[in-house]
């Protein structure tokens, strides 16, 4: 499946990229980075972490490419790499620099990716070992996904083991407590763009486990390479738009920004979802009652 390409009518790029790697000077380089991507009027996140660098950006094209070629000139950062979908607005609000214990956090101090990456499994090979039903070398393959539960809810890799974590601190714990049930598989994490399952795959290596792959560039990247088979709903993304189709376009779902529960379209017909303000999933957890009977207007048509 050729990369997505950027139409007229969606000018603004999007990305996502990390890399881990030692950046001891975070602090000295917060207000760099903060003022380049102001210059270049940029919105979204950035991570700066003594273990790497974690970015969500958007602009229009030639800004983020001259985000991209300013970054570069840090040695460092020179092979990074984005993802890119596009948007016909601007997903953030503001631009903001954090500085973070780490890109994500695990709490495993041990694990040090640039010191050496677990085996990665690109797209178009993943795609063949699941069309086949078992990797190279005949053992089946087994999905793991890293992701946060209420993220596995809007769309997953078909027959995904899904130990519903509510934070990623809780994967090492889970890994252990179903260790019989993965030893003799062929073990594929992934996540939304390669972080989380980096550094989960890393740890299942640490731990014991021989044959454990990550998924390279995670769901996106998959996504732009050989589309959505074997994969079922949309992947969620922490942007406003929510959730990205295979086709790496932006759905009709939302999150609630009060409780921050995933609303599907169909969610959004109840009463009880008002955009920006509440949702069925706020207001049962609130009440405990049931949703009221939707009014004839929601539920025309």
């Amino acid at each position: 499946m050729p990369a997505v390409i950027q139409t007229p009518d969606k000018p603004y790029v999007n990305i996502s990229a990390y890399k881990f790697i030692t950046f001891n000077d975070t602090a000295e380089k917060r207000q760099v980075f903060l003022d380049k991507c102001k210059e270049l009027n940029l919105k979204g996140t950035v991570l700066l972490t003594p273990e790497g660098i974690n970015m969500f950006l958007a602009g229009l094209r030639h800004e983020i490419d001259a985000y991209m070629n300013w970054l570069h000139q840090d040695p460092r950062f020179a092979d990074v790499v984005a993802k890119e979908s596009f948007s016909d607005h601007q997903p953030f609000t503001k631009i903001l620099v954090k500085l973070k214990a780490e890109i994500i956090t695990m709490r495993m101090p041990l694990i040090k990716p640039e010191e050496g990456r677990a085996p990665a499994v690109d797209a178009h090979t993943l795609k063949r070992w699941l069309d086949q039903g078992h990797d190279d070398n005949g053992k089946p393959v087994v999905m793991v996904d890293t992701r946060n539960d209420f993220e596995v809810d809007v769309g997953s890799f078909d027959n995904t083991i899904d130990y519903r974590i509510a934070k990623f601190t809780e994967f090492p714990a889970v890994i252990e407590a179903n260790r019989d049930a993965l030893n003799d598989k062929t073990v594929v994490t992934f996540c939304t763009g390669g972080i989380r399952c980096e550094k989960a795959a890393i740890h299942m290596q640490n731990v014991g486990f021989d044959s454990v792959y990550q998924l390279e560039g995670g769901i996106l990247k998959y996504f732009e390479e050989v589309g959505g088979d074997h994969y079922h709903g949309d992947c969620f993304v922490f942007d406003y738009r929510t959730a990205l189709n295979p086709q790496l376009e932006a759905t009709d779902t939302k999150q609630c920004f009060a409780c921050r529960a995933v609303v599907t379209p169909r969610e959004q017909l109840s009463p009880w979802y008002i955009s920006g303000k509440s949702c069925p999933h706020c207001k049962k957890e609130s009440t405990g009652a049931s949703e009221p009977a939707a009014s004839a207007e929601a539920t025309a048509g």
